[in-house]
Order: structure tokens, then C-alpha cells, then sequence
């Protein structure tokens, strides 16, 4: 018995690129529909219920960061790939805030986007995504960005929260700092490793009861950080 192939919505207002990635994700075996706006998108989306969606920023009626987070709230499985203009760091913190899962920037190898694709839907499909992880007094929403310590909001910053969501997202993993710098910052922004550590120095100030003896966001000599202690909600 065959499966259903996967399912992907391009949404990009530019008939060139939307042609060249249909047509190679058709090739790779995929199910593709196509949008060039974003009241389209959203339609579309409702109608299809896709696997994946490729959403470009710059679209007519509505912009991409609006639709990402209108169907974040209604598809909280479907794995959004914004597609970004290369070097607009401030686009993938929004794109990420907005609830976007992954970004690819422009001007793209389209075999890596078929990757990153492929990659999306054996995340999503591995397990249910987590909604809600606990630890210590620390409660972090990963649907609405939000955490809280004792109930009281905790002030982060956006690489502060994308840093923690990371972490508690690989419970028990160790991540290196190239790891941080690839899936925080992006490939095309110089970031040095002394930076990964400043903020991981403020995040622990912020979350840890004794940050000088951290016992959450430890250290792995000669590797990264890794996160201990999680009380996972799906």
C-alpha cells in the first residue's frame, strides 16, 4: 500500500521562482500547490491542509509575517520555511517570533531547499511538537514565546529566547556553538563564539537559581552548552 506524497504550498508572488521550485519539488515526488498572495495563501492552506509551506515575506494583501502567525494559530503542526532576503537578520527574528520553523535565504540552492523541506517533515513527523516545557520554577510557552519564572514574566531578548527554545527543544543534547551561531544567527551573519557565550551568560542570569553553578543550561567542555532537567507538554 502506497502513501500519499507529502504535501507543499509555495507561496511567492514572483512567477519564476515559484515555477522552479514547484517543478523541482514535483520531481522529488511532492504534492505542490501554489499561491502568489497572501489572502491566497491563507485559502489555499485551509483547503490543501499542507505538509509544508514555503512562505516568501513580500506578498500582496497581507505580508508573510501575517500569514505565518494567523496559520501558526490554526495548523500548530504545519512546518513553515519563511524564504528571506539574504543578510536581513531582523526578517528571521520576526520570521521566528511570527512562528516560522526554519528559514532559507534568497538567493537559494533549490536542492537545499528541497533538503531543508525533506528535513521539516521528518521533525514534524517524528513526534508531536512540544507546546509547553517546565523546569525549576521556569515555564516556557513555545507556542506563544513566552516565559515565565515563578509566574512572572522573564524579560528576553529574542536571540535570549530563541537560544532557550533551542535548548529545551534537545533535552540532554549537547550544541555547539557553531550549531548556535548556524540555527540562531544564520549562516550569513559573522557572529563569534564569544558572543554564544555572552548570551548564554545573560540567559543563565535570568532563568538558573545560582548562574555561577548552573544546573539547567550546563557547559560541555571543548563542545557547547547542553539543557538538564525538562518536564515536557506536547
Amino acid at each position: 500500500m502506497s502513501h500519499a506524497p507529502a504535501r507543499v504550498l509555495i507561496v511567492d508572488d514572483e512567477p519564476a521562482i515559484q515555477m522552479a521550485i514547484r517543478d523541482e519539488l514535483r520531481f522529488e515526488g511532492f504534492d505542490v500547490e501554489v499561491a502568489a498572495t497572501g489572502p491566497q495563501a491563507g485559502d489555499l492552506a485551509r483547503a490543501t491542509n499542507p505538509d509544508v509551506l514555503l512562505l516568501d515575506l513580500m506578498l500582496p494583501g497581507m505580508n508573510g509575517f501575517d500569514v505565518c502567525r494567523t496559520l501558526r494559530k490554526e495548523r500548530p503542526n504545519l512546518w513553515i520555511i519563511m524564504l528571506t532576503v539574504r543578510g536581513h537578520e531582523t526578517d528571521r527574528v520576526t520570521g521566528f517570533e511570527s512562528g516560522a520553523d526554519d528559514y532559507v535565504t534568497k538567493p537559494f540552492s533549490l536542492r537545499e531547499l528541497v533538503g531543508r523541506v525533506k528535513v521539516g517533515l521528518r521533525r514534524s513527523s517524528a513526534s508531536p511538537p512540544l507546546r509547553r516545557v517546565s523546569f525549576g520554577d521556569v515555564d516556557v510557552d513555545l507556542v506563544a514565546r513566552r516565559v515565565l519564572r515563578a509566574g512572572r514574566v522573564v524579560d528576553l531578548t529574542p536571540k535570549e529566547y530563541e537560544i532557550l527554545a533551542l535548548l529545551v527543544t534537545r533535552p540532554g543534547v549537547a550544541i555547539s556553538r557553531d550549531d548556535f551561531l548556524n540555527e540562531v544567527w544564520g549562516r550569513d551573519v559573522h557572529v563569534t563564539h564569544r558572543n554564544i557565550d555572552t548570551h548564554l551568560s545573560s540567559l543563565r542570569r535570568k532563568i538558573e537559581v545560582d548562574p555561577d553553578s548552573p544546573v539547567f543550561i550546563v557547559g560541555v567542555r571543548g563542545v557547547g552548552y547542553r539543557f538538564d532537567g525538562i518536564s515536557a507538554k506536547p
